[in-house]
């Protein structure tokens, strides 16, 4: 079943969170994990990478943890970096680590019915199959029609 979301849902999803948790970040720059959350704190979002193989590396001013668990501040959405499989863990501990929780976040290619089923039973938002990224430039006049943000003003375009 494809999920869809509402201009208005997301862009409100995007204005209220201010700290992100995200799950199986890399220190690849090369990597969508990397850049995605370097966008999201560009944005001004605090950024909180979440990953045991790099914990107590600096990535964006921020220390990588290894679990929530290691988290002493308040995070409003857990962004998803991993396979569909290993969501439901990360869907649990997130609840039961992370008491300011508002938004699960699954990017894209990553789904799962029943933890998400249990994620919104809880109260909390979920968006599955999705990017915050493109979603952000999207939504606030970042992209252009063909999909990118050229950079260029033109009156050519």
């Amino acid at each position: 079943m494809i999920e869809t979301y509402s201009d208005a849902h997301l862009r409100q999803v995007l204005k209220s969170t201010k700290t992100v948790a995200v799950v199986g970040v890399s220190t690849n720059p090369v990597r969508p994990s990397y850049y995605v959350a370097r966008y999201l704190a560009l944005k001004g979002y605090t950024v909180i990478p979440v990953n045991p193989v790099y914990a107590g590396e600096m990535l964006f001013g921020q220390r990588i943890v290894a679990g929530f668990d290691d988290i002493d501040a308040s995070v409003d959405m857990v962004d998803i970096f991993r396979r569909s499989d290993a969501v439901p863990e990360i869907v649990e501990a997130a609840m039961a680590q992370i008491p300011t929780l508002e938004t699960v976040w699954m990017q894209i290619g990553v789904e799962h019915p029943d933890a998400a089923a249990k994620a919104r039973g809880a109260g909390l938002t979920v968006i599955q199959n999705r990017c915050p990224k493109i979603e952000y430039q999207r939504l606030f006049g970042e992209l252009r029609m063909g999909g990118f943000n050229t950079g260029i003003i033109s009156s050519k375009l």
